[in-house]
Order: structure tokens, then sequence, then C-alpha cells
């Protein structure tokens, strides 16, 4: 099975975090740190089975909303890989 740990520990600003989501998925160079395209290259450059996200409890407050946004984006993800019949795809929160 396939794991990527995101690990945003630390991250100061939405550049950070749109950041370590390009290396921890191992997207290009071109991705356009927005969610969206986070939506369009996990649906079609994403070959993981399971996302372990780590580090959230460690960024202000004022990323909830983007946080809220991106596990939204890992649910329809799930859901997106269930209609298609891929392979299972899930995600965990740690501390």
């Amino acid at each position: 099975m396939k794991t990527i740990i995101l690990d945003l520990t630390g991250c100061k600003n939405l550049w950070d975090i749109h950041e370590r989501i390009r290396i921890a998925f191992d997207f290009p160079e071109w991705y356009g740190k927005n969610w969206s395209a986070f939506w369009d290259l996990l649906r079609s450059e994403c070959d993981a089975e399971k996302v372990i996200v780590r580090g959230e409890k460690t960024l202000d407050s004022e990323y909830e909303k983007h946080l809220q946004i991106m596990h939204k984006i890992l649910d329809r993800n799930i859901d997106w890989c269930k209609q298609c019949d891929f392979e299972q795809f899930s995600y965990v929160i740690e501390s």
C-alpha cells in the first residue's frame, strides 16, 4: 500500500501548506498551489491509497477554514475512487 505523509507542522502561511502538499504528493513544479489544483492533481496524479496528515494542530487558527477545505477534497477523493472502481483511498489526521 502506498502511503503519503503530509506533515504540516510549523507551516506559517497558505503557500507553505501548498508547498508541503506539492512535495508530499510529488506534484509537478507547476502545481497551482490552490484547492482547485489540489483536487485536479489528487484525482489525476495521485496513486497513493492512504494519506496521513500530521501537524494540523501546530497551525494558527486562521487556517482552520483551509484545513476544512482540504478535508472535504480528501473526502471527495474517497467518493470519486469508489464511483470509478479505483483502489480504495483513505486518510487519517494525526496530531
